[in-house]
């Protein structure tokens, strides 16, 4: 388990209503069996992810899922696989379901995972609200976006999203049920672990799992 601050709410509430999504994706989770990486549905709790729950959190395998579950305000928590080789290219993906909390979050998927302190994350909240973004030692940003803007493609509240993230070589892009919402380029990392992540902001209790995980080949 990692944990750090988020950035500021004003950063999701100074957004206009007009930005929706940009273009339409190919169905996100199938392809040819040779092209997958890495994948996980988080039904053996050996596969490797972190195993940990204190204070701040939860981040743990829970009945055939993955869940983070934040129990501070403010505060972002993630987990990587235990893997022994780094991923350069890769479109990711994952059906996330909110479980309990409230509708001001966050929660996604990282790409390109140097350290706590340098990667890439992707994220959608209860509320509507998208973003992409990167950790650049220990400083959070939002790249390609001065806020994070809402879009009606996200379904909001204690439902499933499907999302999808495509680290190909300077091009990022966040994809959400089917839908891509954001498309950005950015030099700072080439390759690195992948990873999913969750966060609070005024309120704790955040609380999403997440299944089928997959990792392909673009």
């Amino acid at each position: 388990m990692k944990l750090r601050f988020l950035f500021p709410l004003s950063a999701i509430l100074l957004t206009s209503l007009a930005c929706q999504a940009v273009n339409s994706a190919l169905p996100s989770g199938e392809g040819r069996p040779e092209d997958v990486l890495f994948q996980d549905d988080f039904s053996d709790p050996s596969s490797g992810w972190d195993r940990v729950s204190d204070e701040d959190g939860v981040t743990d395998y829970d009945e055939g899922s993955y869940r983070i579950l934040v129990n501070t305000t403010n505060t972002d928590l993630w987990s990587n696989p235990d893997l022994d080789f780094d991923f350069t290219d890769t479109s990711i993906f994952v059906d996330a379901t909110v479980s309990g909390g409230d509708e001001d979050n966050d929660f996604g998927l990282i790409c390109r995972y140097q350290d706590d302190q340098n990667f890439y994350f992707f994220v959608i909240s209860s509320d509507g609200y998208y973003g992409i973004g990167k950790v650049s030692d220990n400083v959070q940003q939002l790249v390609g976006m001065e806020s994070m803007p809402p879009s009606e493609v996200i379904r909001q509240g204690k439902l499933t999203n499907q999302l999808q993230a495509d680290c190909i070589g300077n091009t990022l892009r966040l994809y959400v049920n089917d839908t891509l919402l954001a498309e950005t380029q950015d030099t700072d990392f080439t390759s690195g672990n992948v990873g999913l992540m969750a966060g609070s902001f005024a309120n704790p209790g955040t609380d999403v799992h997440f299944d089928n995980f997959v990792v392909r080949e673009p």
